[in-house]
């Protein structure tokens, strides 16, 4: 063999092994945290929403995704049982408007019923906060006394849009790239969503008039805004957005009601490395958390082995944390974001 001939498959072996390090990539980290992160986003938009127009942190936000996605999947097992479904993609697109439409019924009864009072009395946010808590608390057990405690799976139709031994046969390489349908419309519903929700907030009349309340209360009263239509719409699109991002993680992950709990600190850490109340942060944020425990989590042995040396290939793991110390990672980010720039990223922005 000549020297050129040699040097041309050392270089085509190099571009391989570098195809298999990128490849390793997007199927662990890349493809994953954009559909997590999409999740988190959506939730991290809905809290903002209410820090942003009624002032308070919602720690019940888990457990309203939480209820959203319970309706999902009953109304799942209702249709599965009478034959409905809308083959190959999840039954649970077609569950999803009635989870929308009870969890917004069920954010209004509690602004009703318990949220109103306290506004009414013009209480101290640290007061809304801890009867957050206490919703909290309520719909955790309502949950579990409905749905019970144990995982459930309920994506149904096809599962792969491409599969990691199809992407193999096509390309050549040795790693695999597999999406799931469920990444794919978690990525794409929230795209939709946060676009209409950015629209809604700039273009119409009620979007503007949650927006001057939201940056001066008693002066947006004095223009005319109505505050009880105000707090109403929020609670609507906070509802819809809770049910969406409950739903497309439970069917992305499989449903399980204590993981919401968990969900609140990574959706939290995502608003405020964004920016409290500011929307645009919160969906950048989701996007941040999500890499970033994904990155620090991911064991990459296997990726520089693709391109480092046979000599210099790593024995260990070469893993900065194990994925059990995953929602960790939110809390640091969080602790440093607070001290190095307490009010995020979009600092100075509001809704």
């Amino acid at each position: 063999m000549q020297k050129s001939d040699k040097h041309f498959w050392e270089v085509d072996f190099a571009m391989i092994d570098v195809a298999n390090a990128i490849t390793l990539l997007a199927n662990y980290i890349i493809v994953p945290s954009l559909a997590y992160g999409s999740q988190l986003a959506l939730g991290a938009l809905g809290i903002t929403l209410v820090y942003a127009v009624l002032r308070f942190s919602n720690f019940a936000h888990g457990e309203m995704m939480s209820f959203g996605t319970m309706i999902a999947i009953l109304m799942v097992w209702l249709f599965q049982s009478i034959g409905i479904s809308i083959a190959p993609l999840p039954t649970a697109l077609i569950a999803l408007p009635f989870s929308i439409i009870t969890t917004i019924f069920l954010l209004l009864i509690l602004d009703k019923f318990v949220f109103r009072y306290y506004q009414s009395q013009r209480v101290q946010p640290v007061t809304f906060m801890i009867v957050s808590v206490g919703v909290m608390f309520f719909l955790a057990g309502f949950i579990r006394f409905i749905i019970g405690t144990s995982k459930k799976n309920f994506a149904d139709g096809e599962r792969f849009i491409i599969k990691a031994s199809e992407f193999k046969q096509m390309t050549g390489l040795a790693e695999g790239l597999s999406i799931r349908t469920t990444q794919a419309i978690t990525v794409i519903a929230t795209l939709i969503l946060v676009t209409a929700i950015f629209w809604f907030l700039n273009k119409t009349r009620m979007g503007k008039s949650m927006r001057a309340f939201s940056d001066n209360e008693d002066l947006a009263l004095l223009s005319g805004i109505k505050p009880e239509r105000v707090i109403i719409v929020t609670w609507m699109l906070v509802g819809a957005l809770a049910a969406v991002a409950g739903t497309l993680y439970g069917l992305d992950k499989g449903y399980k009601p204590f993981v919401y709990l968990q969900l609140v600190l990574p959706i939290f850490a995502a608003a405020i490395v964004g920016g409290v109340g500011n929307p645009i942060g919160a969906v950048i944020g989701g996007y941040v958390i999500a890499f970033s425990e994904a990155f620090i989590t991911f064991a990459y042995k296997r990726f520089l082995t693709y391109l480092l040396p046979d000599e210099w290939a790593p024995d260990g793991l070469v893993q900065l944390l194990s994925t059990e110390y995953k929602f960790a990672v939110s809390f640091v980010l969080l602790v440093i974001v607070l001290l190095v720039r307490p009010t995020g990223l979009f600092r100075g922005k509001t809704l």
